[in-house]
């Protein structure tokens, strides 16, 4: 009797284990399927570039981390709209709203941070190492010592030429390699009086080459304290110069719009573009023209100045992370590894949407070592990535877009001659002034 009860308390207790056991495992998988079903919520634009990104980044992420999966919600908006809900979500103290992570203009991220600090998160304490990025790139998102950015897309300005034009002009593309604005003069007159082409063209009105220009030679519109360096900036009087040479020299064709820009490369209309190196995308709409391009650096202002370069940027976006995220940390870690340190990622991608990462190690990858056909087989992504090494890092300044609104105004009437430079670079001072509460 005595056996049977203590044979009956231990089958009990075993029972009981077994029970407790098989209910901790169960909490258990709860706890690991809970994991694997976390989300994080982004805001981006663009399914092709962006948004594709994001998708292979998950992947990437997850076959990393098969019991800390993520499942995304990415959310599409255009940057006017991420812009606009953001300010409409933290001006109402509903901030909470702001998704985990979402892309943010470079040129606008300090205004935004500086305006809005509950909106971003400080991802300087998360072990991300940000010198895997051009300083040029990181200096956008970088506040007070702190980086609030994982940058992404590589913005490094490039001069895509036709060798062809080049040849029948007596020039080869290693001729535009290094070289000044004045060469690049000169080497346009040649290429329109052999070819009939003029060496590029440009939207009437657009600003983006002369901020080209003033970054190439290290200087921006700011001062390091966040006032305006734009009276008595030889600098940018000197680029001002310039483009308006290169306006009157018959260097650079004005037209009427984006899709008139877009056209003269695709139609053979120019023997050069200067632009953001996303500008690729657009000059390979031609499959004809296959193999009569190649890509060098940027003519700089000066000849002998240590702080003008051949390097230079325009555009780009860099990923930010809710400060008010519930979730911010693992949204941290999934920027860590995936933008912030996956080469496969960016080998991945390259190839489909043509986003060319700002991560330097990326240009090892079997994507950016690939000759591109349509570039004469020239390494051209490598290339690319070694330029955005080189760019200077400037003050991109709080109110950028204002200022510079306020200077391309002023290059517009002085390219027309409506004003002395003096006077026209005052009014855009007072302009900016004014916009900024000052």
């Amino acid at each position: 009797m005595k056996k049977n009860i203590i044979k009956k308390g231990f089958a009990y207790a075993l029972a009981g284990a077994m029970l407790f056991q098989g209910s901790m495992l169960v909490q258990g998988l709860n706890v690991k399927a809970e994991a694997k079903e976390r989300s994080l919520s982004v805001w981006c634009w663009d399914p092709s570039f962006n948004i594709y990104a994001m998708k292979e980044a998950e992947k990437i992420y997850n076959e990393a981390n098969p019991d800390d999966k993520v499942k995304l919600d990415i959310i599409e908006l255009s940057w006017d709209d991420v812009q606009t809900k953001l300010i409409t979500l933290a001006t109402s103290d509903k901030v909470d709203e702001i998704p985990d992570i979402f892309l943010m203009q470079d040129n606008a991220f300090k205004k935004n941070q500086s305006l809005y600090p509950d909106v971003f998160a400080d991802l300087s304490g998360y072990g991300i190492n940000f010198d895997d990025f051009g300083k040029a790139k990181v200096e956008y998102s970088v506040v007070d010592g702190n980086n609030y950015g994982i940058p992404f897309d590589n913005a490094t300005a490039i001069n895509a030429v036709r060798i062809d034009y080049l040849k029948e002009a007596g020039y080869t593309v290693d001729d535009l390699k290094d070289i000044t604005w004045d060469q690049y003069i000169e080497i346009g007159k040649k290429v329109k009086e052999k070819t009939g082409k003029n060496m590029m063209s440009t939207p009437s009105g657009a600003a983006d080459l002369p901020m080209m220009i003033l970054q190439s030679a290290s200087t921006s519109l700011f001062k390091e304290d966040g006032s305006l360096n734009i009276i008595d900036n030889k600098v940018l009087e000197d680029t001002m110069e310039i483009y308006k040479k290169l306006i009157d020299e018959g260097i650079i064709k004005e037209v009427n719009g984006w899709d008139e820009y877009t056209g003269d490369m695709n139609k053979g209309n120019v023997a050069s573009v200067i632009n953001g190196c996303w500008i690729l995308a657009s000059i390979q709409n031609d499959p004809e023209q296959s193999g009569k391009w190649e890509v060098v650096n940027i003519p700089r202002l000066y000849a002998d100045d240590k702080k003008s370069t051949n390097y230079s940027s325009n555009g780009g976006s860099s990923w930010a992370v809710s400060g008010a995220s519930k979730n911010k940390d693992l949204a941290a870690k999934f920027l860590k590894e995936t933008f912030a340190k996956s080469v496969e990622l960016y080998n991945t991608i390259l190839p489909k949407s043509g986003a060319v990462t700002s991560y330097l190690p990326a240009r090892k990858a079997p994507e950016y070592e690939k000759p591109q056909a349509f570039f004469n087989n020239q390494k051209v992504y490598k290339d690319i990535v070694e330029f955005s090494e080189k760019v200077p890092a400037i003050i991109p300044g709080v109110y950028f877009y204002e200022a510079r609104d306020a200077i391309n105004i002023a290059a517009t009437k002085y390219v027309k001659g409506d004003g002395k430079l003096d006077t026209l670079l005052e009014e855009a001072n007072a302009d900016i002034e004014f916009k900024m509460g000052e």
